[in-house]
């Protein structure tokens, strides 16, 4: 935000410096902060290394980076593009589910345009058990948490079978900590409910605040349900405000949702609630 097309009250408030203006999401963590992974390869993914330190070369050589590996949560252009970006790398690791994978090497090319630059390493998540994200162990444990999902917009013809979409939770062994990174719900299905009852943190999806939001903005646009995104209003803000959880956070927060507005009822109430609306740069450790 702001949307490049977009002249709604947010994105005018942001290009006048009224509030701040936002980056498209990606998360990053760390077990040691040494060698990071991130739960999508958002458009903006340069951006993101410019800004964070962390996330950029170390000085002991030319060419290097921090950054392990990537987790897809689907196939979502928001959340693939940036995986281009990455193709100046060594072999990059890529986790996904089946289905995911083949949205993206048979109906996108990922996998022909990155194999000739860096090569992929692709992993598929465990969907029961936790398993370190790495092969060769540590403390940093995830899961796959299989939610309902279609194919992207792009893969036409494809299958709805197999798992589309998934949110992830992980667990780090020295603490015990659990952290839920879930940006795209179409549904609080039992599995999820489950992760969200687990977590000390929570990254939820925070894409529309009403299922006729975007429809405002754009006549033509589809509403939140169709689009595989349930919204605060009808859903989460309940969901979320009964959990225990010490962390609650919106993340993916469309342009046009109004709780970026300051002072808007709708901002007042999530913080009521206790979520925090998820901004560029937030840090926290479990």
């Amino acid at each position: 935000m702001p949307q490049w097309n977009c002249a709604c009250t947010n994105c005018q408030a942001a290009r006048q410096g009224r509030i701040s203006a936002r980056t498209q999401s990606s998360v990053a963590l760390s077990e040691d902060g040494q060698r990071w992974f991130l739960v999508n390869a958002s458009p903006d993914f340069s951006v993101h290394i410019q800004q964070y330190p962390d996330l950029q070369p170390a000085p002991h050589s030319l060419r290097n980076t921090p950054i392990a590996g990537v987790l897809l949560t689907n196939a979502d252009l928001d959340h693939v593009l940036g995986l281009f970006s990455m193709r100046e790398g060594d072999r990059l690791s890529i986790y996904a589910t089946r289905a995911i994978r083949t949205a993206l090497t048979d109906y996108m090319g990922v996998a022909t345009v990155l194999d000739v630059f860096c090569g992929t390493a692709w992993h598929e998540p465990p969907v029961t058990e936790f398993a370190p994200v790495v092969a060769d162990g540590g403390d940093l444990l995830y899961r796959a948490i299989v939610l309902s999902g279609t194919p992207p917009p792009f893969a036409k013809g494809m299958s709805d079978e197999g798992a589309h979409s998934v949110a992830y939770q992980f667990l780090d062994k020295r603490t015990g900590g659990r952290l839920l990174v879930a940006p795209d719900v179409a549904e609080a299905n039992d599995g999820l409910r489950e992760a969200l009852a687990t977590s000390d943190a929570v990254l939820f999806d925070g894409t529309f605040w009403s299922d006729d939001e975007l429809s405002l903005v754009k006549s033509t646009a589809h509403g939140a349900a169709a689009m595989g995104h349930v919204t605060i209003k009808d859903c989460s803000l309940d969901l979320l405000g009964k959990l225990a959880a010490p962390r609650k956070i919106y993340f993916h927060i469309n342009n046009t949702n109004p709780i970026l507005s300051p002072d808007s009822p709708e901002k007042i109430a999530v913080e009521a609630a206790g979520i925090v609306i998820g901004y560029d740069g937030l840090e926290f450790e479990l």
